[in-house]
């Protein structure tokens, strides 16, 4: 077994069995550790004992093993014994991130992949990083897209650890953005750490580990199952000192991690957007319930009073990143298309110009990076700064 983790098998064994244990959910568990100090010591008690502290349910489910317990333990020592970056740590031990002792829900077990798995000897902890959370839509405006990457790679140079969920879109955006910045990042996913989802990020997942760490409270083989998803937000705002929402609908799951942020008393900030796009609402509602509205990274950084590095401000003053954006470029076709998604034929009764005319320079400005094309036939602006 790896040296990364302090126990041995039957300890390992109890902890898994605690969390595969069908009808004991982490409140029940951890009551049964306060109460007997130990997972091992858990299953070393009578039913009896068992009922007094909970009720019959529960002692019959604690003496009962699960059917897959005997696979489930193999596999995890197989693949704690891989790779020195991997480990699992349980709600007891000194290794568990402080930060989510103090969430209403803490794991009990964290399966960790990458760089920053808690060593004795490491450099850098999960307890010293200043982590700041990224969310936001699965499918993100380009402008969105471009907010998430440069936000985060902003946020990498002046030292802060972005935390996301590597989910298309903003939290890819995010993680990738943060490399970029030669910053940290952490992934919490809603699957287990023996695959990876969406496939599409396989080659993100890879980097993530060699600058930083994947994070799951779901045991290995565990599927990409939607209720997981909602389930790991509170692991991704309680790693935070705040959570940034780029771009999310009213029914965003960022939403919910925004909720958690504040119901875990941690800064709440969105970016505002175009009061036609629907990707701008759920911001736009989080704004209106008290969350801060921001312009720029140097925003959320001013408002946590840990201030950007010398280089890192010189790079956050130049791009002002929202759609509200003061147009800086002197290319006509740009002022006219502004901040919102238009037409080709919208565009052409604002600029009056042929169409052969306006669909050369749209290509030209497509191709430079300046305008992206969406479903429908229209066309938006990318803010870059």
């Amino acid at each position: 077994m790896s040296a990364l983790t302090a126990m041995d098998t039957g300890e390992l064994q109890a902890w898994l069995r605690l969390l595969l244990t069908p009808g004991v959910g982490n409140e029940s568990a951890r009551k049964l550790l306060a109460a007997f100090g130990s997972a091992p010591a858990v299953f070393e008690q009578s039913a009896a004992v068992l009922r007094e502290l909970g009720s019959e349910r529960l002692a019959r489910a604690i003496q009962t093993e699960p059917g897959d317990l005997t696979r489930q333990l193999a596999s995890t020592v197989d693949w704690l014994a891989a790779s020195e970056d991997r480990c699992v740590v349980t709600l007891g031990d000194a290794h568990y991130p402080a930060a989510l002792l103090n969430i209403t829900d803490p794991p009990l077990l964290l399966f960790m992949l990458g760089s920053l798995v808690p060593k004795a000897n490491a450099n850098v902890s999960l307890g010293t990083l200043n982590g700041l959370a990224i969310v936001g839509s699965r499918n993100p405006t380009p402008q969105g897209e471009v907010n998430a990457r440069q936000f985060a790679q902003t946020f990498g140079e002046a030292g802060w650890c972005v935390v996301s969920g590597m989910a298309l879109g903003v939290d890819g955006a995010a993680h990738d953005g943060a490399l970029m910045g030669g910053g940290h990042t952490i992934a919490v996913v809603g699957t287990g750490l023996d695959r990876v989802y969406p496939k599409k990020h396989l080659d993100l997942a890879h980097r993530i580990a060699e600058r930083g760490l994947i994070v799951s409270e779901f045991p290995l083989g565990t599927p990409p199952l939607t209720a997981n998803f909602p389930r790991r937000n509170r692991i991704i705002s309680g790693l935070s000192h705040g959570t940034l929402v780029i771009e999310a609908a009213l029914q965003s799951g960022s939403l919910i991690t925004a909720r958690l942020a504040a119901e875990q008393g941690k800064e709440v900030f969105a970016i505002p957007g175009s009061i036609h796009s629907p990707q701008s609402r759920g911001c736009h509602l989080l704004i209106k319930q008290g969350a801060k509205l921001v312009e720029s990274a140097q925003d959320v950084l001013e408002e946590l009073r840990l201030p950007l590095s010398f280089a890192a401000a010189e790079a956050s003053d130049a791009p002002v990143l929202t759609q509200a954006q003061e147009v800086k470029t002197e290319h006509p076709l740009l002022k006219t298309l502004g901040f919102d998604a238009a037409s080709l034929d919208a565009l052409q009764a604002r600029i009056g110009w042929p169409t052969a005319q306006l669909q050369a320079q749209l290509l030209e400005l497509e191709l430079g990076g300046e305008v992206a094309r969406l479903p429908g036939g229209l066309f938006v602006r990318i803010a870059r700064g």
